[in-house]
């Protein structure tokens, strides 16, 4: 049994740095880049409302990822949980990455998809903005939550 922890161990700790790797990188470089074509183009090609819509379709893909994460949260933290290997900070990162994980996905996507659907003038409201921002503050503290996982299971794995 103690073997088998040490893969679901290993499987775990690159799943984390895998969804934080691409958060990360989906957050700082490719929306900096979608959202900033004119520079990459010299030209403007997309509307802002359009580059939002490549983000989406992005973040859609990302979304998959994001909810395997969750459940290999929950199921590994939950057993460690259960096995009384457990600490305040790591408990609640798993709080934090869950909630936020799922919010993510399943409250914010579909608030923001819905929006876009509605049309360039939708996404100019203040509900709009207001979802957007709440999303991005969201995401970053998703991305926290994975960091202080993968750093608490990496100590532990460590001794």
């Amino acid at each position: 049994m103690k073997k088998n922890f040490k893969i679901a161990t290993f499987i775990y700790l690159i799943l984390l740095g895998t969804t934080l790797g691409s958060v990360v990188f989906a957050g700082s470089v490719v929306a900096v880049v979608v959202f900033n074509t004119q520079d990459v183009f010299n030209s403007t090609l997309l509307s802002h409302f359009q580059e939002g819509q490549i983000m989406s379709a992005i973040f859609i893909k990302l979304r998959v990822l994001v909810d395997i994460c969750v459940v290999y949260i929950a199921l590994y933290e939950g057993y460690k949980y259960k096995m009384f290997e457990r600490d305040k900070l790591t408990t609640m990162a798993t709080f934090v990455a869950i909630a936020t994980g799922l919010m993510f996905g399943h409250y914010y996507m579909p608030d923001i998809l819905t929006m876009q659907l509605a049309g360039e003038k939708m996404t100019q409201t203040q509900a709009f903005i207001n979802t957007h921002k709440g999303s991005e503050i969201d995401f970053k503290l998703f991305a926290v939550a994975l960091l202080v996982l993968m750093v608490q299971n990496m100590k532990k794995a460590c001794k």
